[in-house]
């Protein structure tokens, strides 16, 4: 048995609209597709309009309209010798009548004059018809005893009054509600979008300064290894046994998006210890952090930039040497991270490296401006860099 015709199995091919003569005649559709209806446009367009009716018609708008009728049908029964029963009923469906017609008009598309015109005009000329009409049953739908009767053109003339006045009314402050709500919904709208692009723009930057970090901290540390093979120091090929373990191990992690506090301590203390290897005399160095932190969300690479910043800058340059203190303390809601080195200093002529400059930039689009790094100069020589980072649900 075939089953019933459906609007949700689609639309007929062309084959199956056109079947040939033969199946024609003989009243049986062959092809693939069967208990289908094509509908023309013509049909399909009031349905349209239908469906977008009833969805304008919401239960607020019905509510308002009730009430309206109400208070009008109260106000107006002292001036009339008609049972309040009878005056209610047509000021309701008077009422019913002016919100379709409002709302079937801002779903008329026309060019010649403003939506919000044509919507307070169409209420305007809808109220006297309507107020005519529900007068009609009364009287058999004889037009003229509705006009012959002195008592009868009163009340019309009263409730159509009412419904010019009212009507026009309430259409302009629905269409100022309307227009707000409009505005409310593009400016979150374009709040949205505005958020998406920023931070599909703000991704992109940090994947870039992510990716200049990379080989800067690799180049720098086969430079370092470079220079003891051209010294010949005889700690040459054991300083690159363990630096191909190191990166072995440190690669991977490099581009980690879940990093913590913990495992950037291993790579720390992995750097040190090769650069202890490189120059044993000239650098010592502690790393010291409570273990119960250690599980803190981080970001990748930036305390190994600033150990890295200090060798550099702070105890290569120096004839003597020095230490350098890694250290970690939670205080409240926020997270402080300090290298503490006691090389040559700041200079007031250096300029900014790479490294700390895009430490700077990835904190900010990581944190804004809740997180900070500070360069503080230490006595009798040195430099402590410290990062103050929030901790929150999502960091934990």
């Amino acid at each position: 048995m075939q089953r019933p015709f459906s609007l949700a199995d689609g639309v007929v091919p062309t084959a199956a609209r056109a079947p040939d003569p033969v199946v024609r005649r003989a009243g049986q559709w062959r092809g693939a597709v069967r208990g289908v209806i094509v509908l023309p446009m013509s049909a399909v367009a009031p349905l349209s309009a239908a469906s977008s009716l009833l969805a304008a018609l919401t239960l607020r708008r019905v509510m308002v309209a009730i009430v309206l009728a109400v208070s009008v049908a109260a106000a107006l029964n002292p001036l009339f010798v008609t049972p309040f029963v009878v005056l209610l009923g047509r000021t309701l469906v008077i009422a019913m009548v002016l919100l379709l017609v409002f709302i079937a008009a801002g779903l008329w598309k026309q060019p010649w004059l403003p939506a919000w015109l044509v919507r307070v005009l169409a209420v305007a000329v809808a109220a006297p018809i309507a107020t005519f009409v529900v007068y009609l049953p009364a009287v058999g739908g004889d037009v003229s005893a509705v006009l012959a009767h002195e008592g009868r053109v009163s009340g019309f003339m009263l409730i159509a009054g009412c419904g010019l006045v009212i009507g026009p009314l309430l259409a302009l402050a629905a269409l100022y509600r309307e227009r707000d709500a409009q505005a409310h919904s593009q400016m979150l709208q374009f709040e949205l979008e505005k958020s998406v692009l920023e931070r599909q723009a703000l991704d992109t930057r940090l994947q870039l300064l992510h990716a200049q970090i990379e080989p800067h901290f690799l180049f720098n540390t086969l430079a370092n290894v470079q220079a003891l093979v051209e010294s010949g120091s005889p700690q040459a090929a054991m300083v690159l046994k363990s630096l191909i373990a190191y990166l072995r191990a440190a690669m991977p992690r490099l581009s980690e998006d879940q990093a913590t506090l913990g495992t950037e301590l291993q790579l720390v203390r992995a750097y040190l210890e090769l650069m202890h290897m490189r120059m044993p005399d000239r650098l010592a160095f502690s790393v010291q952090v409570p273990p119960e932190i250690a599980g803190l969300k981080f970001p990748s690479m930036a305390l190994l930039t600033l150990v890295e910043n200090a060798v550099r800058h702070g105890i290569d340059p120096s004839e003597q040497g020095g230490r350098i203190d890694v250290g970690a303390a939670r205080d409240g809601a926020s997270l402080r991270v300090w290298v503490a080195d006691t090389g040559v200093g700041m200079s007031e002529t250096a300029a900014a490296g790479t490294g700390l400059a895009n430490l700077r930039a990835r904190l900010k689009g990581f944190y804004g401006d809740a997180a900070r790094l500070d360069l503080l100069e230490q006595a009798p020589h040195g430099v402590r860099a410290e990062l103050v980072l929030p901790v929150t649900e999502e960091t934990r």
